[in-house]
């Protein structure tokens, strides 16, 4: 089957802002208290499969496979833990790494191993997924009973409509999200008898569009103009996104001042220095 090629993402390619009003299960929304016993799960109701099934453009042959890759652990609390999404989201994650691995090796003919794992990783890192979940409407079928996701994914929410595309390393989405669009591609895989291209075809429309060479971006973890750090950020979960926001502050204050700097790409650990005005040396590592 002939691939589609990765294509610039455009204006008209970038992805909609999402709905902020989430879906609320049916089962979430009705009482079982009184006529259920205790331990009792609700399952996933039929409306719901069949709005998951739309949304991936598949339709499951076993229907119980939409429930368990939407089930996170914390559905069964406080009762003894039942089958979550865990071991499709395995699978799935293997076949993509596969799956992207093929679609840019054929893709660009002549691009070197470094590149190519690059764009893979940019194709099916968590924050790609993460979107592709939320964008999609994925999230709004997560079974779960953990009070703080809803509030981590409201934030993610907020904070992806800044970046059309990608962020490159600028966010940092709840697993969660992209665990779910892992476990729904393995439920796929195995539901279609491992069939790899009925795979791509729902995933290449879920991911729509792909980062390719020209929308895969770098971004700098310590930015110095000499000698000194310039630009600062916080953010309480981890050090390496205040790191990448205190750079791309830097980098936005050094355009605002002296006009875009074009550079050539790095590799890891190697530092790049910059005659800016003739006696202004910045050092950028990535």
């Amino acid at each position: 089957m002939a691939q589609a090629p990765l294509t610039p993402s455009g204006t008209e390619d970038e992805e909609e802002p999402p709905s902020m009003a989430p879906h609320v299960p049916r089962e979430h929304r009705e009482q079982h208290g009184k006529d259920a016993p205790p331990g009792f799960v609700p399952p996933m109701t039929a409306e719901d499969v069949a709005a998951v099934e739309a949304v991936l453009g598949y339709d499951f042959a076993d229907k119980s496979l939409v429930e368990l890759a939407l089930t996170h652990g914390s559905f069964y609390y406080p009762y003894r833990p039942g089958d979550t999404y865990e071991r499709l989201e395995y699978l799935g994650d293997g076949v993509l790494t596969c799956l992207m691995s093929r679609e840019v090796f054929r893709t660009y003919r002549t691009l070197p191993p470094g590149p190519l794992t690059r764009l893979r990783a940019a194709n099916v890192d968590t924050e790609k997924l993460a979107r592709v979940a939320v964008v999609r409407g994925l999230h709004r079928f997560l079974r779960h009973k953990a009070p703080q996701l809803e509030g981590q994914i409201h934030i993610f929410i907020e904070e992806m409509c800044k970046y059309p595309v990608h962020s490159n390393g600028l966010l940092d989405p709840p697993k969660v999200l992209s665990d779910i669009v892992e476990s729904l591609i393995g439920a796929i895989y195995f539901d279609s008898n491992f069939d790899q291209e009925e795979v791509w075809r729902v995933f290449r429309n879920l991911a729509d569009p792909l980062i390719n060479l020209e929308t895969l971006g770098k971004h700098p973890v310590e930015v110095l103009i000499d000698g000194e750090l310039v630009g600062s950020a916080t953010y309480a979960q981890k050090k390496e996104i205040a790191q990448n926001r205190a750079a791309k502050a830097a980098l936005d204050k050094l355009k605002e001042t002296m006009g875009q700097i074009e550079s050539e790409p790095a590799s890891a650990d190697v530092s790049d220095e910059l005659d800016i005005a003739g006696n202004t040396k910045m050092s950028v590592k990535y």
